[in-house]
């Protein structure tokens, strides 16, 4: 699915044009990528990473590959609250920091203590800590400050990179209440942040679903060739088709088993998932299905999240029992 051409090495890797992609595989919980849009001496950074040590590194690499451009900082965009997308924010000095506006709203209530709180409690959780550990443990959530977004929109903006023309577009509420593309017209290349996720199952966060299958829509529209995913390998619009793929299979196959009554652990052991068996992080499922039953039901009272991951750490073990035997 990724391009044959772009490597799915962890890293810098060159777009042409003055555009990177940093990636890091696995792509898995917390290992997003991110990107660099250079146009002479001005920059614009595509999010930073889970943890300091993580986006120092990143910022590094991207000053030695542009070594004029990144004396400074000129734009930082977030694409989306997600900690592993904003958390090395402070790290960009002085740079201007765009969001959507929902983007700045979800970000107001999260802290990054809360992740090193309970990586702590962990141990003592069950099954749930276990599966907290597994998807978090590597990450350094230590001494974040994190820099909230000053420069915030809704629905669309342009920026002037230098004279390369960026185009940010609001597609949230999907994945979560403020995503945001990043389209470069002259490059052909769109940073999706987290509105896809290659060779791994996306997740379903916010809704409502259409939107997302919407945003998968409009960029399939775009004149692009490069397609970079918030985790996973570069792709192209194969990429994009097969996450809209997914999220149609997802929403009509829950759609059936919500008519019939099952509960959201049934149906998420009834549907099949035979065609992404190759697709990581298999317990998603559980969040996805949980969220399209509460907007089939019409129901908008927020995410009981601690619940959510109890969920997901039950379909991780039965994914993981089920590998062994």
């Amino acid at each position: 699915m990724g391009l044959g051409t772009r490597p799915y090495t962890r890293g810098l890797t060159e777009l042409g044009n003055g555009g990177y992609a940093w990636l890091q595989p696995d792509g898995g919980w917390g290992w997003s990528n991110a990107g660099l849009i250079v146009d002479g001496d001005a920059c614009m950074v595509v999010d930073t990473l889970f943890d300091k040590p993580l986006t120092q590194t990143m910022l590094d690499a991207m000053h030695a590959a542009e070594p004029v451009a990144t004396v400074s900082y000129d734009y930082l965009v977030n694409t989306h609250a997600n900690g592993d997308h904003c958390n090395g924010n402070e790290l960009v000095g002085d740079a201007d920091i765009i969001a959507s506006k929902a983007c700045l709203e979800e970000l107001a209530t999260e802290n990054p203590q809360m992740m090193l709180n309970l990586l702590e409690a962990a141990p003592g959780m069950g099954d749930v800590g276990e599966f907290f550990l597994h998807c978090f443990s590597q990450f350094d959530f230590n001494d974040i400050h994190r820099a909230l977004p000053n420069h915030t929109f809704e629905g669309s903006l342009d920026i002037n990179v230098g004279d390369k023309l960026v185009e940010l577009r609001q597609v949230g509420p999907a994945h979560t209440h403020g995503d945001v593309l990043v389209h470069v017209p002259a490059d052909k290349t769109v940073f999706t942040g987290d509105i896809l996720f290659i060779e791994g199952h996306p997740i379903l966060w916010a809704g409502p679903v259409q939107n997302w299958l919407d945003a998968c829509d409009y960029m399939l529209a775009l004149d692009i060739e490069t397609v970079v995913p918030g985790h996973g390998p570069i792709t192209d619009k194969d990429g994009i088709r097969a996450v809209q793929g997914y999220l149609s299979y997802i929403r009509d196959e829950a759609r059936i088993r919500f008519d019939q009554g099952l509960d959201v652990m049934q149906a998420c052991r009834d549907i099949s998932f035979a065609d992404y068996d190759s697709w990581g992080d298999g317990e998603r499922i559980a969040v996805n299905v949980a969220v399209l039953y509460k907007e089939f039901a019409s129901d908008n009272s927020p995410n009981d999240v601690t619940a959510l991951f109890g969920l997901m750490a039950q379909i991780h073990k039965e994914i993981h029992k089920d590998h062994r035997g």
